[in-house]
């Protein structure tokens, strides 16, 4: 059967249309959507292939997908709307928000460690049961008890899951709701953009699944489960392990329902493009001074999580210098983020694009999937001209 491809892309941009194709040819690709943004201009708006692995059922344009760390740069906007409005203090101490934090060599932690990965709380010590991943109020205050695996501030290193709940608790005590009642008030129904932490049963009758990864990366890349596997304790294999729910709940009502701002934000590919797209073109999502903020590089360096070099801004990747592995085009001050599996969101301020990319088809990249890097390819190409 033939591949359709529905949706709209001005003339100019044919090129990613026809790399949008090409990835069902060169790629074990199910079912995708690609969104771009240009100078506040919806330009690329495409989606193709299945929903679901055995039924063959489309993809339609109002299909959601979980998206994972895609969803970290969406809590970085949150907090700096936040910031804007006078609600949050990255130098503030977690403490001053969070009074039992400050324990175990946490005291003098500040806010912005929770951002940047440098709180030292990149995984839990404590053995964790399965269905602890959905109880808040448990993870949060195991996380306040438990010492860091660093000195807050000394390095940082990816906060996979741990994210979610750290920079969470903090927000939820700030700003009096949740990370995504924030959303949905600041965001999501002002921009109608169709996303969440935690979904309504007419939204989760929308969602697709994934589907787990079914090939290798390149020899040159990192394989995180080789690290696993190698050395079950360390802090990378406590990081995706523990609980193990982490890894096979994805596709669970539990997971779709529940708020888990670091790895279950579902979206289409259009609403997280509209969203780094009017950041950078005028101040509906965020001031001009935020959006400097948004490219500070506040930690840049070898990532013993990741097991790769990193570079972070404020709940932002930014762009990781000569590694292929995390580059979002050639714009220098491009800020986002990916997501396990191959999803990605970023926005380029000098060009004034907001870029996404969403699939349900897993792929075993550590940051940059080849599929997107494809489309971003073939977006530069379109503007150079």
């Amino acid at each position: 059967m033939s591949l359709i491809v529905e949706g709209t892309c001005q003339p100019e941009f044919e090129p990613v249309k026809m790399a949008f194709a090409g990835l069902y040819r060169a790629h074990p690709e199910l079912g995708s959507a690609c969104t771009i943004f240009h100078d506040g201009e919806l330009v690329v708006n495409l989606w193709a292939g299945s929903t679901q692995k055995e039924q063959g059922l489309p993809w339609q344009q109002d299909t959601l997908v979980n998206v994972f760390s895609t969803g970290k740069g969406v809590v970085g906007f949150c907090v700096q709307r936040a910031l804007d409005m006078g609600l949050l203090d990255l130098d503030q101490k977690v403490s001053y928000y969070w009074p039992e934090y400050g324990c175990e060599g946490k005291k003098d932690t500040p806010v912005r460690a929770f951002l940047d990965h440098s709180a030292g709380q990149p995984a839990y010590r404590t053995d964790l049961p399965d269905q602890a991943l959905y109880d808040w109020d448990y993870m949060v205050s195991t996380l306040a008890k438990e010492s860091p695996w660093w000195r807050p501030g000394s390095q940082h290193g990816y906060h996979m899951m741990t994210f979610g709940w750290l920079i969470g608790e903090v927000f939820r005590r700030a700003c009096g709701i949740t990370l995504n009642q924030f959303l949905q008030q600041e965001f999501a129904q002002p921009l109608g953009l169709d996303m969440g932490f935690g979904l309504t049963e007419e939204q989760i009758s929308r969602v697709t699944d994934v589907v787990g990864n079914r090939q290798n990366p390149e020899p040159d890349r990192m394989n995180l489960f080789d690290k696993v596997i190698s050395d079950p304790s360390s802090v990378t294999a406590r990081a995706l392990t523990n609980p193990s729910s982490i890894l096979h709940g994805a596709n669970s009502h539990a997971w779709r329902q529940a708020e888990l701002a670091a790895a279950n934000l579902h979206s289409d590919a259009a609403s997280l493009a509209r969203l780094y797209g009017e950041a950078v073109c005028g101040e509906r999502v965020i001031s001009a001074a935020a959006l400097q903020r948004c490219q500070q590089q506040l930690r840049k360096g070898a990532d013993p999580v990741l097991q790769v070099t990193t570079r972070f801004g404020p709940g932002f990747m930014l762009q990781q210098g000569d590694n292929v592995e995390g580059r979002f085009g050639p714009g220098e001050k491009a800020f986002g983020h990916p997501g396990s599996g191959g999803s990605l969101a970023f926005a380029d301020p000098d060009r004034r694009l907001g870029f996404a990319y969403v699939m349900n088809q897993m792929g075993p990249y550590v940051l940059m999937d080849p599929r997107p890097v494809a489309l971003i390819n073939a977006v530069y190409e379109c503007l150079e001209f």
